[in-house]
C-alpha cells in the first residue's frame, strides 16, 4: 500500500472504531485467510491485523477465504443475532473485499455506508491506489438492490 494512504487511512479507521465502541455499536472484524504463498497467508506478517487496530475484548473476528465477506462465513448469522440492518464498512482492499462485500450486503437486505476515506488498496499497473479508491467511491455511491443502498461518506460524517 502506498505509505501516504496507509498513514491517512489507519487513523481514520481507528477513529471509527473509537466512535463505534463509545456508542455500543457492535464491531466485527473480517480477516482474509490467503492460500499458502499468498500475501495474506494465515499466520504471516501481512495477514495480521495492524497493531493500531486490534480488536477489543469480545469483538468478533470472522475469517474468510473469498472477497465476499458473506461467502462461506458466519457473517450474516452474526449480524442477524445482533439485529444489525446497516453496515459501516472500512478496510482493505478496495477493489476486492470492500467492493464485493458492499454489493453483496445490499443484495442480502442491508443498507451500507462505505467510509470513502477509510478504505485502501495498492497501486496497480493500470491505476494508482488513489484512482482506484476514487473510482470505487464514485461507482458504489447510490448502488442499490431493491430498497437497500450503499452511501459513501467521509469519516467525519459517520455517526453511530
Amino acid at each position: 500500500m502506498p505509505p501516504e494512504i496507509q498513514r491517512n487511512v489507519l487513523p481514520r479507521i481507528g477513529t471509527l472504531l473509537a466512535k463505534a465502541r463509545a456508542s455500543g455499536t457492535p464491531v466485527i472484524y473480517i480477516q482474509h485467510d490467503g492460500k499458502k504463498g499468498h500475501p495474506l497467508e494465515a499466520g504471516t506478517k501481512g495477514w495480521k491485523i495492524h497493531p493500531s487496530l486490534q480488536p477489543a475484548d469480545k469483538e468478533l473476528v470472522i475469517r474468510k477465504r473469498a472477497s465476499d465477506s458473506f461467502f462461506g462465513t458466519t457473517l450474516q448469522q452474526e449480524l442477524e443475532q445482533r439485529g444489525v440492518s446497516h453496515l459501516i464498512i472500512a478496510g482493505a482492499m478496495t477493489e476486492y473485499c470492500v467492493d464485493t462485500t458492499c454489493r453483496r450486503a445490499t443484495s442480502l437486505g442491508y443498507n451500507v455506508t462505505l467510509v470513502g476515506d477509510a478504505h485502501l488498496t495498492r497501486d496497480t499497473e493500470a491505476l494508482t491506489a488513489a484512482k482506484i479508491i476514487a473510482h470505487h467511491n464514485f461507482v458504489l455511491d447510490d448502488f442499490s438492490a431493491g430498497d437497500h443502498a450503499i452511501r459513501v461518506k467521509p469519516t467525519d460524517q459517520i455517526v453511530f
